[in-house]
């Protein structure tokens, strides 16, 4: 048996353009260009990129909110891009998503005690007696009181929005719980808060997370292992440490130049990426990073990279590297 709960291989998501009265298609927005990946039990991956990279699209896609142009997703060893009707729903219970805004992914007719027992009711896994228990039950491992649960999401703030969100998550005790930007519209003090909430139910729960984030930091507090992504493109994944200390891909050293030097007298040399990022609708040919990359040569402009194991579990795509790595 895998120790592995998730293997994303070959991925892609390639949206249409079309033009004219009978809406021919043009092109395509290239969101997600062949990435794979794995996910083992209890880990949390952290999934980091500028804006429009394709990390949530990624997260949408693992799912099945979108669906593949291409590629296969294997949950607990089944291909789940191949699942419909029945199948995929009974599937899906084993993987939640957690979502950016706490706001807009409540209803705000529903009290708390309905949104939360609203899985269960549907998927008919308990009757309303037995939802209610659980309900209660959920409640207090989010930190929130028996008096909320009659509560509208407008009477909370961001933070206990949020944890009623993750509670809803953790309503169908799933494997897989995919956070899109999960803390990033919440005060700094409550993102620690429900990170080490999350940290906290991984434990207790053996979850696995895949969590998406612009922000290094929090990435880094999270994770165990941290993939990187431009123009669509997984351009370095690897261990956390590894990857935040020894940083292998361009586009890597200039995003973590970027981020606040914590330690005391610590010094980090800014990286200053000059030019704007490609359409994905038009990506350039070969290294999708080369008309932005300091380090080009000849072969990054013709041959795209493929990701090379440079050391112990630490890949990258780059072509600086093609003589000492080791394809995927």
């Amino acid at each position: 048996m895998s120790n592995q709960l998730l293997e994303v291989s070959n991925l892609k998501k390639y949206f249409p353009i079309q033009a004219g009265l009978i809406r021919k298609t043009i092109g395509h927005v290239k969101a997600i260009d062949d990435v794979s990946f794995q996910l083992g039990y209890g880990e949390t991956l952290g999934i980091v990129g500028e804006s429009g990279c394709g990390k949530s699209t990624l997260g949408r896609m693992i799912m099945r909110v979108l669906e593949p142009t291409a590629g296969s997703i294997l949950f607990d060893q089944q291909d789940i891009t191949q699942m419909h009707g029945n199948t995929l729903r009974r599937t899906r219970r084993n993987f939640q998503m957690v979502f950016q805004d706490p706001y807009a992914s409540l209803n705000p007719k529903m009290t708390v005690a309905d949104i939360i027992a609203e899985p269960l009711l549907v998927n008919g896994i308990m009757n309303r007696s037995e939802a209610s228990v659980k309900v209660n039950q959920l409640l207090d491992l989010v930190g929130l009181r028996e008096k909320d649960l009659r509560k509208y999401p407008h009477e909370f703030s961001g933070g206990q929005r949020q944890r009623i969100g993750i509670a809803r998550a953790l309503s169908l005790s799933p494997k897989l719980i995919v956070a899109d930007e999960a803390v990033s519209a919440l005060d700094v003090s409550i993102q620690a808060q429900i990170l080490n909430l999350m940290m906290d139910l991984k434990k207790e729960f053996k979850l696995s997370y895949i969590f998406i984030s612009h922000n290094l930091s929090v990435v880094k507090h999270i994770s165990n292992r941290v993939g990187v992504m431009y123009l669509g493109h997984l351009v370095e994944i690897g261990d956390k440490d590894s990857l935040y200390q020894e940083p292998l891909h361009p586009y890597t050293k200039a995003l973590l130049s970027s981020s606040p030097v914590t330690k005391r007298g610590a010094k980090r040399e800014k990286i200053i990426l000059q030019g704007e990022v490609p359409s994905p609708a038009n990506p350039p040919q070969g290294c999708p990073f080369h008309t932005r990359c300091s380090q080009v040569m000849d072969v990054c402009r013709t041959a795209r990279p493929q990701l090379q194991e440079i050391k112990p579990g630490h890949y990258t795509a780059c072509h600086l590297y093609e003589t000492v790595g080791v394809q995927l």
